[in-house]
């Protein structure tokens, strides 16, 4: 039993430093939340309500008419481009949960200190960016098209944005992390 363990050290190591992680953070998100909602349970949280102006923005700066409106018995933000909805930004759309993710891949396969942490805090930005150009293209697209929202809701922006962390855990693994090869 010992054997085995001191021969899969790094990969328990890795499990633990990854699954702790984890779950502090998604234990202080949660809480996040929590108190969020408590103080008014049909609006979202402001990290939400963040990604939704800054979409909206975003939008408008090429030419759109955009309206938010708070959903008023769920937690959602409707979006409608010239008039026509295309949709709705809810908790999920934020990406924290997806950085919270990459930030314990990072630091389960951690390196040099300072280089952990930049890379971590630019991979978060990198992740915040990439989503908010996902949401508006999608609303874009879902403006033009919208018999195609199934394929780019649930198949295409899901892929770009995870392949997106994918090739940032890549980088970091053969470039930075301190991971033997």
């Amino acid at each position: 039993m010992i054997l085995t363990l001191k021969k899969h050290k790094k990969v328990l190591l890795f499990l633990l430093k990854f699954f702790a992680t984890y779950f502090v953070l998604f234990a202080i998100y949660s809480s996040y939340l929590k108190r969020n909602q408590q103080l008014d349970p049909f609006v979202n949280a402001p990290v939400t309500q963040l990604v939704a102006n800054q979409s909206a923005w975003v939008l408008e700066v090429f030419g759109y008419q955009v309206d938010k409106v708070q959903h008023t018995e769920e937690l959602s933000i409707f979006l409608a481009l010239n008039g026509n909805y295309v949709g709705k930004i809810v908790e999920g759309c934020n990406s924290i949960s997806l950085i919270i993710l990459f930030v314990a891949f990072i630091i389960a396969f951690s390196g040099k200190l300072k280089a952990t942490l930049l890379y971590m805090l630019f991979g978060a930005a990198f992740i915040w960016i990439i989503n908010i150009i996902r949401i508006v293209v999608i609303c874009i697209m879902l403006d033009k098209y919208p018999e195609q929202e199934a394929f780019l809701h649930k198949l295409l922006f899901p892929a770009i944005i995870y392949g997106a962390v994918f090739l940032l855990w890549v980088i970091w693994v053969n470039k930075f992390s301190a991971v033997k090869k």
